[in-house]
């Protein structure tokens, strides 16, 4: 397995982690179908989305994968009066990643990043390990605490 950017900043903390690897479809990059091929409740998986706030600038959250981002929640929390997803060009420019392998790890620019608070509520949460194809299993509190993470709802299911 390749080590990825988000993987070796795992190693740099000494976390426990394991990667779980997947054949991607590229025409369903879901949580849904993620969580299905990794064996692991979609609530569980998590997805990062980068947006743009009108006071912050670029912001990232992580969401479980059976939500959608609650977007006045999430500016409320991030300190903006409003915040809008990026267009898809611009995220691997300003993150290094391409959609469905995104990562909060190791993205070319730290970015304040937020996540729902019921990721507190899982022993372990999967986040994309940077890649499409490999996911990585983690405690949210480690993974909290390694990116300074604000926690808050932010997201409605």
């Amino acid at each position: 397995m390749k080590k990825t950017n988000a993987v070796r900043i795992l190693d740099q903390h000494k976390v426990d982690y394991q990667l779980m690897e997947y054949v991607v479809d590229e025409n369903d990059l879901s949580a849904e179908t993620v969580a299905q091929k990794v064996g692991k409740p979609v609530e569980t998986v998590f997805k990062t989305l980068v947006l743009r706030g009108d006071s912050s600038g670029n912001i990232v959250a992580i969401i479980p994968g059976n939500a959608e981002v609650d977007l006045k929640a999430l500016a409320k929390l991030s300190g903006n009066k409003k915040c809008l997803m990026i267009a898809q060009k611009e995220l691997l420019p300003l993150t290094g990643y391409i959609r469905g392998g995104v990562s909060p790890l190791g993205m070319k620019k730290n970015f304040p990043t937020f996540v729902d608070e019921r990721a507190l509520k899982h022993q372990q949460i999967s986040i994309s390990a940077g890649v499409r194809g490999l996911q990585i299993l983690i405690n949210p509190a480690a993974l909290i605490k390694i990116l300074n993470i604000k926690t808050g709802v932010i997201s409605d299911y």
